[in-house]
Order: structure tokens, then sequence, then C-alpha cells
């Protein structure tokens, strides 16, 4: 169940992904939300089985490092196409104890973005997993009327965020 989750997450994002001129890295990005929220609401079960509360104790078996990446691998697509096409500023310097960590994942993951960026992405990844969870487990009920206006209006902050 839990690689049938992320293989269909995955499927989701790459599917809108390959719809796109890989230099329309805000549309791109909004369209991925999108389809990651879509998926969500229409499998909250499936949602919350790979993006809810850890079980104790429980270890991922290797078999879903893969399937779990693949949203993230689309979101990682955007942000080193941004570099490519210049959009990516340079960032103000990182704190220093998450140097380490930056130039890890950017080594393992994607060595043309720089490590300032790869936090910004890191932000904004969460950010768009956390408010697809706030809607889902209803944290902001009786707050947000229109969720969908603020849910898009979210993902263009997070990518000016990234990209500006």
């Amino acid at each position: 169940l839990i690689i049938d989750a992320y293989d269909a997450v995955g499927a989701a994002a790459e599917a809108v992904d390959g719809t796109f001129d890989r230099e329309d890295i805000t549309e791109r990005f909004v369209a991925v939300g999108h389809a990651i929220r879509a998926w969500a609401l229409d499998d909250p079960h499936a949602y919350a089985l790979v993006y809810g509360s850890p079980v104790p104790g429980y270890q991922a078996p290797a078999t879903t490092i893969g399937p779990a990446s693949r949203p993230t691998m689309v979101l990682v697509a955007i942000l080193r196409d941004a570099v490519a096409a210049g959009v990516a500023p340079p960032t103000p310097r990182m704190p220093a104890g998450l140097v380490g960590d930056a130039e890890r994942i950017a080594a393992e993951v994607m060595p043309e973005v720089p490590p300032e960026l790869v936090v910004r992405g890191l932000i904004m990844w969460t950010q768009l997993f956390g408010m697809i969870s706030f809607e889902l487990f209803g944290h902001l009920v009786g707050a947000i009327e229109n969720y969908e206006a603020f849910f898009d209006g979210a993902l263009r902050r997070m990518i000016a965020f990234t990209t500006a």
C-alpha cells in the first residue's frame, strides 16, 4: 500500500509536469502542487498513510525509497531548471548549522543547485506538504473558506520565494 501510494502521487506530479515547457518554472510548480493536492484530496487515506504521523519504531523498507522520491524529484527538476534558466538568484547566507546538510543534499541529488537554494527548495517542499496536511486534517476549518484560492496563492508565493 505504501509503494502504491507513493507511485500514485509520483505519477500525478510527473504527468502534469510533463505538459509544461521546462522553463515555465512558476506554472510548472503551481500545476504540480495542485496535482499533488488533488491526489491527496482524492485519496486522503493514502496521503495519511505516507505523509501522516509516523508509526513509532517503523523502519521503511528500502523498496519504498524510489517510489517515495518520485514527487520530490519532480520538485528537484523544477529547481534545477530554475537554475539553468537563470531565474534562481543568489540567496542570502544560510545559518551555519545548515551548511553541511545543504552541501550534502546538493552533492547527492542536485549538484548544479547552490546549497543556499537547496535550503529554499526544502522550505518550499515542506510548505507544500504542510499546507496539504493542514487542509486534509482539518486545521484550517473555520479560518479559510476558499481553500483553492488560498492554496494557489500560497504556491505562487512559495515559488517566488525560491526563484526571486
